[in-house]
């Protein structure tokens, strides 16, 4: 089902509008956040409620002094709401405007009615700490008034988790905006989640036909990425149309997406539980021992992991004690390659293995010199044979930042013609993308389906073409060497140690980063000594690192314009020039 992104506009602006109307005197702007998302959430589950809340309310007066504990009748069908979640209060968000003299009493009973773990959503909300403000403002019952109004229709069955998860992620980005609020929190166009999906399942679409799957994101935002993927595996008018059980898991540290994410699993009838709580690099939230069979992120890039890296603590040398992290560390100001790290810690060892598809920026493929965190994580990642695809996304693909972007695909069950190798594909091309006719944000062009099919033909096609390039693992490492010159002294002799070596000058030293596929002497030979005869370096002190450089393999030389040309057009400026010249003296 493909989603009409235009048709929920009319939605997005009725709720902007909402704000602008009941909030505009009393929040600022970039607090809207505050109470629209959490009423779009009680308001959602409400009409869920609404056709069996004498039924619930019937089976718990009957029920609540004879046992201790209500959940299975309160859920159940034949006795209860038929969902996994209920409320046992007598109100309804309609049924609260019937009495607006005790309305914050009764607004309060309502929310306290609720199960416990619509109970865990009110509270990562901090919704109830706008009850007060909302009350004394004296806005409160025209704000329920406004989300029980007919002209918006927030029914799961007119607007979907899709199509909702969409809305929540625009008015996030609405928000975000006021409160210019840019690095690591970007949230990802639906376009790029299919191309995601085309990437992750359709390599194995013969081995996923039947069978139980774990799809997981440690930075699951609204859940986007977990609803899309699911449904593409078995959607049974779609390109895979399995058979099989598909199990959604996901971790958010921001309070708000994560309560929001966990109130649309309960009501897509995913198990909520599934979906964890707190930062997943210092606090996973899941049982450690679960792998998963697909991962699917887009991680937070250019924002600190300093917290984490405090709570984590630190064993010998500063090494971080988890063994998910043992390979290394990045940068303590971005921690998008330590998400890499604990996917990678999360891949199952079996026959299909797990595959893998993160959205990263330019940081991920060259930041760290040979021997630094992130270097000696790719060099782990690379060198392990888990890197199948490098995707560089057009620019200007995202609501906030309009920085370059690539999507990896990792896996550990890399088919027989692609191991050893890596496939770059650059889609930074007009060919594949197209200009919006209104910019959303910083969002200025988008894919199509055609786009997207383009794309993943080459990815599977694996063949080398403008777009496409293959290279060996070995291609992206290097030999990084110090270069040594001698010490001198006044006369311009050469100053020796206590063993009769050259001292080396520290004032002189440099670095040379030579291919992994090239002899390191012979390099040296070729490139060093004819210009510095005295030089010379020390194998062991000689580190290996890795770098993509997405430019060097897409490199197109455009021939400098013919000297008459460039003669010729020197020459026009400066007939213009002197007639101006003319003018300006004759006046």
């Amino acid at each position: 089902m493909s989603l009409n992104t235009q048709s929920l506009q009319p939605i997005i602006n009725f709720l902007w509008t909402v704000a602008d109307d009941v909030l505009v005197n009393t929040y600022q702007k970039g607090k809207y956040k505050d109470v629209i998302l959490p009423m779009i959430v009680i308001r959602r589950l409400d009409v869920l409620l609404e056709p069996t809340k004498d039924q619930v309310l019937k089976t718990f007066d009957h029920y609540k002094d004879k046992l201790q504990n209500l959940e299975s009748l309160l859920t159940s069908i034949k006795h209860g709401s038929g969902l996994a979640f209920y409320n046992t209060s007598q109100f309804t968000l309609k049924k609260l405007l019937q009495d607006p003299k005790n309305l914050r009493s009764n607004f309060e009973n309502y929310l306290n009615g609720f199960s416990d773990n619509v109970q865990d959503i009110i509270k990562q909300f901090k919704f109830r700490n706008e009850i007060e403000t909302l009350y004394e403002a004296e806005i409160l019952f025209s704000l329920i008034e406004k989300f029980c109004s007919p002209k918006i229709e927030l029914h799961p069955d007119k607007l979907p988790p899709l199509a909702m998860g969409y809305v929540y992620e625009d008015l996030v980005r609405r928000f975000n905006e006021e409160n210019n609020e840019e690095a690591g929190e970007h949230f990802t166009p639906r376009e790029i989640i299919d191309l995601m999906t085309h990437l992750v399942f359709l390599p194995v679409k013969k081995k996923i036909q039947e069978g139980t799957f774990l799809v997981y994101d440690p930075c699951v935002g609204s859940g986007g990425m977990l609803t899309i993927a699911k449904q593409f595996i078995l959607n049974p008018e779609g390109l895979i149309r399995s058979k099989a059980t598909v199990h959604l898991y996901g971790q958010e540290s921001t309070p708000f997406i994560y309560a929001t994410c966990k109130s649309d699993m309960l009501i897509k009838g995913e198990d909520p539980d599934k979906i964890a709580y707190g930062s997943t690099l210092s606090q996973y939230g899941l049982d450690n021992e679960l792998k998963f069979d697909f991962m699917l992120t887009n991680p937070p890039y250019g924002k600190t992991w300093a917290p984490d890296k405090k709570a984590l603590g630190v064993g010998p040398k500063g090494a971080i004690i988890d063994k998910r992290f043992k390979v290394g560390q990045s940068r303590v100001t971005d921690g998008q390659l330590m998400f890499v790290l604990h996917m990678l810690s999360k891949m199952k060892d079996t026959k299909l293995g797990s595959r893998i598809a993160s959205i990263h920026n330019g940081s991920a493929l060259f930041t760290g010199d040979a021997g630094q965190g992130e270097s000696e994580i790719r060099k782990h990642i690379i060198q392990n044979d888990l890197v199948e695809a490098i995707i560089a996304l057009p620019n200007d693909m995202f609501y906030n930042t309009g920085i370059p972007t690539y999507i990896f695909v990792f896996t550990n069950r890399k088919d027989a013609h692609r191991r050893g190798k890596i496939q770059l594909i650059n889609a930074n091309s007009e060919k594949f993308y197209s200009k919006m006719r209104r910019p959303l944000g910083k969002k200025r062009v988008e894919f199509s389906s055609e786009h997207i099919n383009e794309i993943n033909k080459m990815f599977l096609a694996f063949e080398e073409n403008e777009f496409s390039k293959i290279r060996d693992n070995d291609d992206f490492g290097f030999n990084q060497i110090t270069v040594h010159r001698p010490e001198r002294d006044g006369k311009g002799d050469i100053i020796s140690d206590n063993m009769g070596n050259p001292k080396s000058d520290n004032k002189r030293k440099d670095i040379e980063n030579i291919p992994l596929i090239e002899d390191i002497q012979e390099f040296f030979d070729r490139e060093v000594l004819p210009f510095t005869p005295d030089a010379w370096w020390d194998k062991k002190e000689t580190k290996v690192g890795y770098e993509i450089n997405f430019a060097k393999y897409f490199y197109n030389h455009k021939p400098p314009r013919a000297l008459t040309e460039i003669a010729k057009d020197i020459f026009a400026i400066e007939q213009e020039t002197e007639g101006l010249l003319k003018e300006i003296i004759e006046v």
